[in-house]
């Protein structure tokens, strides 16, 4: 459990110091448009490869794919740590994801190889609720202290210590279950194919619409998505063995399940990514004060999660602490959305911890409720499919908020330049619609000379073009806030789950791992 909570640490590290460090690496390496592929490209390869490596690990064991996936992930980040430019480093990211992916699928599936019982599960949750929180509470101010002292390149070498650990503890420590197999394994490697080339172009369609409208080559793309997706529904119907099992579909309860965790994945990664850019590029904050202010979030995911193991098993009804985490989500997305240069830092504060204390009551909840709906024999693949919903919806919502960010940002410059008049627009409009200009003090300094010889006050310009980046973000924010309550509203599907003790078993012997459990019962 120390190896896996590690794993875990080293994804939740990677997530929040990246994410503090972004407004830093776009500073340095230009192309604003490639900052939401920074997130995506990971989440993308995370999202094909978590089902691949959660069959072959319910196939062969898991022992292998967690070692192979430690390496993979601290090569990948050794990579993103020597780019060059943002269509290195998303390379280098959609790497880390696929280790990253291998890690989820397989890791996060062995913990039920090692207690059958739900409630013994629940309980070491606490292991991963505490690696995960010392990683994420650690990587917002470690990612700004970071980038504020040694660049940000550094940032990504904080994975090599932990991914070391990780290792030894996994190649020591966990068991090698292999799994009896009966007949020949087929991978559906056709499936994993369709299922990148589908997102991948969902993705490319959710960022090119807004900009561009519907072009021809826009509308190819959609009919090209569209038979992406026809063709893997026929692949997975015929394969023997499917990447993505649709009969798992055909289940309500499942379904309701994989809707909350994408919505979950929406939520949690729109705000991860641009809260940091909300406090360094629209506040004008530090990188190291911004993770400060951002620490809450990490530091809470755990604290919910602790209460969580504590209280859970003990509710009439589990599900309502769903219904609790999600609610949490929509008050902070609605503190966040109101936020100005002169929010105090407490109210701040308060709106990233109830973001973290709301995902703490969500995301190990979605795992438990799931294995036990889906049964024993397929706890592997159903795990893994909530991870990958979880991941398709930050996908989408990193996707989504970037593309309402870039497009009422680049709008509102030419808005702020109109009404303060100044002369020459179409020359400044170029150079103020890179967000980098809000980031990095020397180019902002150089700019505003150039501005005050032209005879602009650049100072003002500077503050008007900061407003608008609030509201920008704002506006995608508050988008997080309505994914966050159309889930609330969803929680009420999924049918009472009750944690009971069954009756005595017949055979102890044969029984023993029945002795306690969590039935799915109707709504009473």
């Amino acid at each position: 459990m120390l190896g896996i909570g590690l794993v875990n640490m080293l994804v939740a590290l990677d997530q929040t110091v990246v994410s503090t460090a972004l407004p830093s690496i776009v500073a340095e390496l230009h192309g604003f448009e490639y900052y939401a592929w920074i997130a995506s490209a990971y989440l993308l390869a995370s999202v094909v490869t978590v089902p691949v490596f959660g069959r072959l690990g319910d196939y062969f064991g898991r022992k292998r794919f967690v070692l192979a996936a430690v390496i993979v992930f601290t090569v990948a980040s050794v990579l993103c740590g020597l780019a060059t430019d943002m269509r290195f480093l998303a390379a280098a990211r959609a790497l880390q994801g696929v280790g990253g992916g291998m890690m989820v699928g397989t890791a996060f599936a062995s913990i039920p190889d090692l207690f059958p019982d739900p409630r013994a599960r629940v309980r070491w949750q606490v292991v991963m609720a505490a690696a995960y929180g010392i990683g994420t509470a650690a990587g917002p101010s470690l990612g700004g202290w970071l980038s504020e002292h040694f660049g940000w390149r550094s940032t990504f070498m904080v994975n090599l210590p932990v991914g070391a650990l990780a290792l030894y503890f996994i190649w020591a420590h966990l068991p090698a279950y292999r799994p009896a197999r009966t007949g020949e394994i087929r991978i559906d490697w056709t499936g994993a194919v369709l299922v990148a080339l589908v997102l991948g172009g969902f993705q490319t369609v959710i960022e090119a619409v807004p900009k561009d409208g519907l072009t021809t080559a826009n509308l190819v793309l959609i009919v090209l998505v569209a038979i992406g997706a026809a063709a893997l529904l026929i692949c997975e119907r015929r394969a023997t063995h499917p990447i993505i099992p649709l009969d798992l579909f055909r289940d309500p309860q499942l379904v309701t399940l994989f809707t909350l965790s994408t919505l979950s994945g929406f939520v949690m990664f729109s705000l991860i990514f641009f809260a940091p850019l909300l406090l360094q590029g629209g506040f004008g904050l530090s990188p190291q004060q911004a993770g400060l202010l951002a620490t809450p979030i990490a530091a809470c995911i755990a604290l919910g999660s602790l209460v969580n193991t504590r209280i859970v098993i003990h509710l009439k009804k589990p599900t309502a602490i769903l219904s609790v985490g999600f609610g949490l989500l929509v008050a902070a997305s609605v503190g966040l959305a109101f936020t100005t240069r002169d929010t105090s830092y407490i109210w701040l504060e308060l709106s990233m911890a109830a973001v973290g204390i709301g995902l703490g009551f969500i995301l190990n909840n979605l795992n438990i409720f799931g294995q036990e709906i889906a049964g024993r024999e397929r706890f592997g693949i159903t795990t893994a499919l909530l991870q990958s919903t979880r991941m398709v919806g930050g996908m989408l919502g990193t996707s989504i908020v970037a593309t309402i960010v870039n497009h009422r940002y680049a709008a509102g410059i030419g808005d702020a330049l109109a009404v303060l008049g100044a002369p020459g627009a179409a020359r400044w409009q170029p150079q103020l619609s890179d967000p980098r200009v809000l980031i990095d003090p020397a180019l902002r300094d150089g700019l505003t000379l150039h501005m005050k010889a032209a005879g602009l006050d650049g100072a003002a310009l500077i503050e008007a073009v900061r407003h608008v980046l609030v509201d920008a973000i704002h506006l995608g924010i508050g988008l997080t806030g309505l994914a966050a309550l159309v889930a609330a509203l969803c929680v009420r599907r999924i049918s009472h789950i009750r944690f009971s003790r069954a009756a005595a078993p017949a055979n102890p012997a044969k029984d023993s791992e029945k002795d306690s459990a969590i039935n799915p019962a109707k709504s009473d």
